[in-house]
């Protein structure tokens, strides 16, 4: 039987008794104050949860735009504890929604919570990918470590080269040192296009055209070892013993890069979050309008 909404005088407390035989109760002024309480409940916990949601989507975007390691975890750990929250205001409103007989704003409710449970699995993987933030740790030692040791072989080679003198071959030893010099330059500049790249076949050739430009260095460390005079062997070593640490961080900033926490974090962030996160929203919209026209609002006096 279809319920319609009371006409005469006495229309507020008609539509009260309305409203108590709407979600399934007999009339009485206690339950009066307990469905109208109910409601307005239902309706601060459907605001809250679009609250929680709020912060907890918001939280997740800067923990994987954050730029230290810690500014990461903390955004991250802001965004699980929102996420959390939605889940208890779920657990609480649901009841609540079956026991005032409201099936569309308990249909609304369920869809909202499938689409949640499908946006916190891709919200934790996007998650767990930031806080690692490989591309972040390689770009640090490519501006740091790796920018140190590739400067201090630099500086050793001119030191050697100062030190072969000014004879009739000293433009060999400074040719063959400029040249080492310039291979190790090449690898720092393809560096960072391979920390911010994604496709695995464009890093691949990097490493290779790095590899050859690492063997270009040392084939010219071992063409001056013979041209230089005992009293600059020693900045050859120590130039020698700078490129090794330059190609030990290099190798570091590959491993680092291939990983592409950071990158693979972003891209998922702007797309598959971005369009599960709208989609939310809009049941979450859908749900308060619901409640919204819940009560005297929607019942006409006469």
């Amino acid at each position: 039987m279809r319920l319609t909404a009371p006409s005469g005088p006495s229309g507020h407390v008609r539509a009260i008794l309305f409203l108590l035989l709407a979600a399934g109760l007999t009339p009485g002024c206690g339950n009066v104050n307990a469905v109208l309480e109910k409601v307005s409940e239902a309706r601060q916990l459907a605001a809250d949860l679009v609250v929680q949601f709020t912060k907890a989507s918001g939280a997740a975007d800067r923990a994987v735009m954050a730029d230290t390691d810690e500014t990461s975890v903390a955004f991250a750990r802001e965004s699980r504890q929102a996420s959390d929250a939605v889940q208890k205001d779920l657990g609480t409103l649901r009841p609540m929604l079956d026991s005032l007989g409201f099936s569309e704003e308990t249909r609304l409710l369920n869809e909202f919570a499938n689409k949640f449970a499908e946006y916190r699995t891709l919200d934790q993987r996007i998650l767990d990918l930031a806080v690692e933030n490989t591309n972040l740790k390689a770009q640090r030692l490519a501006f740091g470590p790796a920018q140190d040791a590739a400067d201090a072989f630099r500086d050793a080679l001119n030191a050697a080269t100062a030190a072969a003198g000014k004879d009739e071959g000293a433009w060999h030893v400074q040719a063959l040192a400029a040249n080492a010099v310039r291979t190790v330059r090449e690898i720092q500049v393809l560096q960072a296009p391979h920390i911010a790249n994604a496709d695995e076949a464009v890093m691949t050739r990097m490493e290779k055209e790095m590899a050859t430009s690492e063997s270009a260095a040392r084939k010219a460390i071992d063409a001056l070892r013979p041209l230089l005079p005992p009293g600059a062997q020693g900045h050859l070593r120590t130039a020698t013993a700078a490129l090794d640490r330059f190609t030990d961080l290099n190798m570091q900033i590959i491993v680092l890069s291939r990983k592409n926490t950071n990158v693979r974090s972003l891209a998922l962030s702007l797309d598959e979050k971005r369009k599960i996160t709208a989609s939310c929203e809009e049941s979450l919209q859908a749900l308060q309008a619901a409640l919204a026209k819940r009560g005297f609002t929607n019942i006409r006096e006469r």
